[in-house]
């Protein structure tokens, strides 16, 4: 259902198959990225709850290579257990399929290991894989990054797929609604950015690390943030944590 063109094949290959159309894409640059989803898995495993921690799987790679101004083409995912529960799997797969729909990519390979001697019951891991392509002339590295920039912050959906280690250490187990709320899944942000990809001349995903990443963008620079309350529509969890 994630199959777009470009696709070869199906099911059951040893390798994912895509072309590119250099009719379509002169010159074009390939963008990989690879992430997980960090300790955000111990509280979806500890609320019993793993139809989110797909989204935030794709998400978090297809956020890092779409500053690049590269279009998300496909993912591939790796999910890792101690023994497979087929139920669990299922949920945490159609995560990985929607985050997919939301991102235009296609899902088109993946692979599940079982390793009873490295993983515990009930345990698990994931990690993706995305691939997206960006002609040579239109990458945003931050090269045409000027004096007089706006800078302009895209709204998260929540605490996203970082810092999750302190969450579980400031939340009760008890506050269970609260608790819910943390595993909001993490915003892709391909439909928003797509649409103004040629007003832009760079982009910083901010992740782990936080505003740290700003600079990454072009270091030559410094960037001054206001910060607007009155135009903020902070999640909720923020205020509780």
């Amino acid at each position: 259902s994630t199959h777009r063109a470009g696709v070869l094949g199906g099911l059951g290959g040893f390798g994912g198959l895509f072309e590119i159309d250099l009719s379509r894409w002169p010159r074009p640059v390939l963008v990989s990225g690879t992430d997980g989803v960090g300790t955000k898995l111990k509280l979806a495993i500890d609320l019993e709850r793993y139809d989110t921690v797909g989204i935030d799987l794709v998400a978090m790679c297809v956020n890092d290579i779409i500053c690049t101004g590269a279009t998300p083409l496909f993912f591939l995912d790796y999910l890792a257990t101690g023994k497979l529960e087929l139920n669990t799997a299922e949920q945490i797969i159609n995560g990985v399929v929607e985050g997919c729909k939301q991102s235009s990519c296609a899902l088109i390979g993946g692979e599940t290991a079982e390793m009873p001697g490295v993983y515990g019951a009930g345990e698990y891991d994931l990690a993706g894989f995305a691939v997206g392509e960006v002609l040579q002339k239109d990458l945003k590295d931050g090269r045409d990054v000027a004096i007089g920039d706006t800078l302009i912050a895209l709204p998260s959906s929540g605490v996203h797929s970082n810092g999750y280690s302190l969450v579980r250490k400031l939340v009760n187990e008890s506050e269970k609604e609260l608790l819910l709320q943390a595993l909001t899944p993490t915003r892709i942000y391909w439909n928003v950015v797509k649409e103004v990809l040629p007003l832009v001349t760079a982009m910083a995903h901010i992740r782990g690390g936080g505003l740290e990443h700003v600079p990454r963008m072009n270091d030559k620079f410094d960037y001054v943030l206001n910060y607007l309350p009155a135009l903020a529509d902070i999640p909720p969890i923020y205020t509780e944590l």
